[in-house]
């Protein structure tokens, strides 16, 4: 979606000048340098969202209260983004199960920060005491469980290494449309092809619709296999998303290299 030319250093505002959210998923593997958040900062327009994933040595920690520290270490480093990283994310492993959630009730209490949770554990989503002790936690502390729906990538049987990889690497669970704040959040795991997708995201599109209509604001983040057409999805989702509600404003178009006859020298 660059135009040729680009420097990596201003992939970040070309994408803000099309898009006004992003999920952080780099945060979960290395802690950004203090001068990259700065310029970031210079990049990323006030009303910008960044979804910071907290780093795995969080999220994956043997006991969640055991990295409060770590956690409070991180939201100051991002402080010089201000109110752009909101929700911070929780991805949790699907190790944690019912037993872990007074570590995750604690972790919440402690870091006093817009926060949304990710859950993969079998127990959450067997509609069980499990996941109605999850859910109430969230709930009392307006506390996003983040949508999770990667029904669309299940769907393909192509044989590809790319999407055989996004299949190994993401948790086949039931879908869980929740809203538990005035943010919702729903991820979106799409198929390679653009159209397959309309059918997976149609029941989303009503959702997210009713949500923006009873004065919510979601975050909607759709990816593909290699992530190459997720700008793409995006547009598709906010365009049909924009039949029904009109007033929503249009995006910018992407950025789109020409394409080469097979005439040309």
């Amino acid at each position: 979606m660059y135009p040729p030319g680009t420097p990596p250093a201003q992939f970040l505002a070309q994408y803000c000048s099309v898009f006004n959210s992003v999920e952080g998923n780099t945060t979960l593997y290395a802690w950004p340098a203090e001068q990259t958040i700065r310029r970031w900062a210079l990049q990323m327009p006030e009303d910008f969202r960044f979804c910071a994933k907290l780093p795995r040595e969080i999220s994956q920690a043997d006991d969640l209260r055991a990295a409060l520290e770590l956690a409070q270490s991180f939201k100051t480093l991002l402080a010089p983004l201000g109110r752009r990283v909101t929700p911070f994310w929780l991805q949790l492993p699907a190790s944690f199960g019912p037993a872990r959630l007074a570590e995750l009730a604690t972790l919440i209490e402690d870091f006093a920060a817009p926060l949304a949770v990710e859950v993969r554990h079998p127990a959450f989503f067997d509609k069980g005491a499990g996941e109605r002790a999850l859910n109430r936690l969230l709930r009392d502390h307006a506390v996003e469980r983040i949508c999770l729906d990667a029904r669309a990538l299940f769907s393909c049987r192509s044989r590809e290494p790319a999407l055989l990889h996004a299949q190994s690497k993401k948790p086949r669970v039931p879908v869980r449309p929740a809203a538990f704040s005035a943010s919702p959040q729903l991820r979106f795991i799409g198929h390679p092809q653009l159209e397959a997708n309309d059918v997976f995201m149609q029941p989303w599109l009503e959702r997210v619709a009713a949500w923006i209509e009873a004065g919510k604001t979601p975050h909607v983040y759709l990816h593909t296999p290699d992530n190459h057409r997720a700008p793409e999805l995006a547009l598709r989702f906010h365009a049909q998303l924009r039949e029904r509600l009109p007033g929503l404003p249009a995006l910018r178009p992407l950025y789109r290299a020409p394409q080469l006859s097979l005439l040309d020298e």
